[in-house]
């Protein structure tokens, strides 16, 4: 039987101009889930609370099969975070970085820190604060992954990077849940790292789930059509998930058992699926 890393039920969030509303979601061990939406659709919200960093106001949020409230101190040896703002003393090293980390977790492992630190060109003897965004989130990612966590959390873990640098991520991710025990709840507005990295991906827009789900089903499950708009007006509107106008015609993303016969489809990528789902949403 398939364990969960994380599992959340009805998980609600209130705060003036926003309310993140009723979410559930699990995070099955060994795999990787990715939380898409825009700014502001609750993607940070939904991990600090994971975290306990924030209070819930309703639901259910529990870490390999316990409560979080109760088990995130117990916890934090098998949890990797790399937030969204990596938190270090502006004045230390990525070496004096290590030696702290080193008294803080038990299974520090300062032979597989440095390796992190040269495979992803992190200066060891540069001052936190001299460093780039991008070179302050690898930082962060080399701290994250050199204590043998089993879940990590990572909060737009890409953003700030080049292509080949994210791409080296991607790999090193993927490298990670190779163990069955190890899993990562990512969320980024990079859809394409995503989609290349992820089992599962949710899709977060103002507060609200919109779906979750095994991303290779998503993409089998839906198609891409093109037409006029009389063609796409014989598809039953109950099987379109969304579509965009243009002078030159129409594309519809619909349920692939809705695509008419002789009608022009093609594959679903997922950030195609989300951007027409948060269109026709409004």
């Amino acid at each position: 039987m398939m364990t969960n890393a994380v599992e959340i039920k009805n998980l609600t969030k209130k705060y003036k101009d926003f309310t993140l509303d009723d979410i559930t979601l699990n995070l099955p061990s060994g795999c990787i889930m990715g939380l898409i939406g825009e700014n502001g659709a609750g993607k940070s919200t939904t991990l600090k609370l994971i975290l306990n960093m924030i209070s819930r106001d309703g639901g259910e949020i529990k870490l390999f099969g316990k409560d979080n409230r109760e088990s995130i101190k117990l916890a934090k040896e098998d949890i990797g975070v790399v937030p969204d703002e990596i938190g270090i003393p502006v004045s230390l090293n990525a070496k004096q970085v290590g030696k702290i980390m080193a008294n803080i977790f038990k299974n520090w492992d300062e032979k597989v820190y440095s390796n992190y630190l040269e495979k992803l060109a992190v200066p060891e003897k540069k001052k936190f604060q001299a460093l780039s965004r991008g070179m302050k989130m690898k930082l962060g990612i080399a701290i994250a992954m050199s204590h043998d966590p089993k879940l990590l959390i990572l909060d737009e873990p890409t953003s700030g990077l080049d292509p080949v640098v994210r791409d080296e991520v991607v790999d090193m991710f993927n490298d990670f849940t190779r163990d069955e025990n190890h899993s990562i709840l990512i969320s980024s507005h990079i859809v394409s790292d995503l989609e290349k990295l992820c089992d599962y991906i949710a899709f977060l827009h103002k507060g609200k789930l919109m779906l979750c789900e095994e991303k290779d089903r998503l993409k089998e499950e839906y198609r891409i059509v093109r037409g006029s708009k009389e063609d796409i007006s014989d598809i039953p509107e109950s099987a379109v998930i969304g579509k965009k106008v243009t002078p030159y015609g129409v594309e519809a993303i619909v349920h692939k058992n809705a695509v008419p016969s002789g009608a022009e489809a093609g594959a679903v990528d997922i950030e195609q699926l989300f951007v027409f789902m948060v269109r026709k949403e409004g």
